[in-house]
């Protein structure tokens, strides 16, 4: 704003000399105006969170009950004590919020992986 209070050159000048737009150089001027500042303005707002921060305190409860449940089982549990329905992706970001890992322990013993004299008796009974 001080460029244009100089006179530096048309604000058109000044917008390339800054590299932004002349528009924002408009806009900057009719902000110090009516505000009287040229600060940033607050966040405008955005979608309402679907899960409070009450009801996010709900998730580790549900994951100490049920360690090795999927996304969709503490939704399930989730819209039974809060009586909130959301999404999957809600649940995850609920969970990477806390600090929580949805990484699933192993229920059982891994399966033997063949090797390749086992390949060869398997394709022969093909």
């Amino acid at each position: 704003m001080e460029a244009v209070e100089r006179q530096v050159g048309s604000k058109r000048q000044i917008a390339a000399l800054f590299d932004v737009h002349e528009s924002f150089i408009y806009k900057l001027l009719r902000q110090q105006r009516e505000r009287g500042d040229i600060a940033p303005l607050p966040h405008g707002g955005g979608a309402q969170a679907k899960l409070s921060h009450e009801q996010r305190q709900v998730l580790p409860e549900l994951i100490a009950a049920m360690p090795d449940a999927t996304l969709d089982e503490l939704r399930v549990q989730l819209k039974k004590t809060t009586r909130v329905e959301i999404s999957l992706s809600t649940i995850c970001r609920g969970l990477q919020a806390l600090g929580l890992s949805r990484k699933k322990s192993l229920s059982g013993p891994r399966k033997p992986i063949p090797t390749s004299g086992s390949r060869s008796k398997w394709s022969n009974r093909l």
